[in-house]
């Protein structure tokens, strides 16, 4: 009898046992959101400034003494100092003169090149055209330089700060949607660097990887799970794998430089190269998740087709496979998703390199997103700040995509036994 009425006070107990477990878990997700937004925040309030850049009007007068018939080897850039010359012709002094060329991007003169290479009518006349200005003019417009600190302290003396300030009341600077970002390569210029260079050279390693990891790691999964004996030999191989989907990064990236690049002496900081290395990587993930897919599937299957008298080859890949290959798709999704965010394998390989060309094959010079979002992290100048944080949201873009797509086809083609 005792016991009888100590019970519901031990079921109250656990009841409320049971709702502080429950608010803990709210609690630590609930934390989890907030810790998200707030990166996310702080990289959106950051990468923000990467999609405008400042641009200069300059009324240019295209002087055929100095561009002759517009070859590319001409003096652009002398044209675009000319222009901002004549804004401000009280500047007559040498150190002056050369303080006042500073507010212009060395890619002024790239400008009025293209300008002239797409209508060579244009030589001899006056434009009036858009070239960008300099970084730190870029800095200035955004609020990124404090004019309160002493003169000492700031890339931009007081005299230029009184040009930016008279330039802007003349209408000839504008902050526009910069979409250089996304169209050019890498540049010691933060107000000429983009990310094209890096993403094409990502969009090339991770084909090579999937090309060589996912066939791979299917095959490989089917002839553990469906064909290989069940003895001491398997169950090494498979302690291996677990192993080597433990193993840092950075290992893969040891033995990429030793054998792929020091022993075959392929192409350095090419996708090839990138693509093989994060393929050894990716092959444990992607073999893990297809055994485990292939096992989620019933006996049931396998008996049926081969009491139909299929061969357990053709049980295997005409209905087993078919049946655990949105679970192996996933899988495999998910381990690009991995590999796609790895740099310290690909600095092993010398895609740190400094690549300014847009890579046109797998075996051209290239870098990676995850390494360019270093090297600009690295930079020393205030708007690679911008570009870093803007770089990491768009590799943060690839990778949600890349694990949405995943979720999505899990969903869609999943069967529940």
């Amino acid at each position: 009898m005792t016991e009888y009425f100590l019970e519901p006070a031990s079921l109250a107990k656990r009841h409320r046992a049971e709702r502080r477990y429950r608010l803990y878990g709210q609690l630590a997700i609930g934390l989890a959101l907030l810790f998200l937004v707030l990166i996310f925040t702080s990289l959106i309030a950051r990468g923000y400034g990467a999609l405008q850049q400042t641009e200069m009007r300059l009324d240019t007068i295209f002087d055929k003494d100095v561009i002759g018939d517009g070859g590319i080897q001409a003096d652009y850039q002398k044209l675009a100092r000319n222009a901002l010359s004549e804004i401000f012709p009280g500047v007559k002094n040498r150190k002056d003169k050369r303080k006042l060329y500073q507010l212009l991007s060395d890619g002024a003169g790239y400008q009025l090149g293209n300008s002239v290479q797409n209508d060579p009518s244009i030589i001899g006349a006056r434009q009036s055209i858009w070239v960008l200005a300099a970084d730190d003019v870029d800095m200035y417009l955004k609020g990124n330089v404090t004019e309160g600190l002493d003169e000492s302290e700031r890339r931009l003396n007081d005299r230029q700060i009184a040009w930016i300030n008279a330039l802007q009341e003349m209408g000839r600077l504008e902050l526009r949607f910069n979409s250089r970002f996304f169209t050019l390569g890498d540049s010691r210029e933060p107000e000429l660097a983009g990310i094209l260079g890096a993403m094409t050279g990502t969009l090339f390693t991770l084909l090579v990887c999937f090309a060589l990891s996912f066939p791979l790691g299917v095959l490989a999964a089917i002839y553990l799970e469906e064909f290989a004996p069940k003895n001491w030999f398997a169950d090494l191989i498979e302690i291996n794998i677990n192993n080597l989907a433990a193993v840092p990064s950075i290992v893969f990236g040891l033995l990429g430089l030793a054998i792929f690049l020091s022993l075959l002496n392929m192409p350095r900081s090419a996708p090839l190269v990138g693509g093989l290395v994060l393929a050894l990587m990716t092959l444990p993930t992607i073999i893990i998740a297809a055994r485990a897919a292939l096992k989620s599937v019933p006996p049931s299957i396998r008996q049926a087709a081969l009491g139909l008298g299929a061969s357990p080859m053709q049980s295997v890949f005409h209905h087993v496979l078919p049946s655990a290959m949105p679970g192996i798709l996933t899988g495999a999704i998910i381990g690009m998703a991995q590999a796609l965010g790895e740099t310290a394998p690909l600095l092993m390989i010398g895609m740190v390199a400094f690549i300014v060309d847009i890579p046109q094959s797998i075996v051209d010079p290239a870098t990676a997103l995850p390494v360019q979002i270093f090297i600009w992290a690295d930079s020393p100048e205030r708007a690679f700040v911008e570009k870093t944080a803007a770089g990491i949201l768009v590799l943060l873009a690839f990778l949600v995509a890349m694990n949405l797509s995943a979720i999505i086809l899990r969903r869609r083609f999943e069967r529940r036994w």
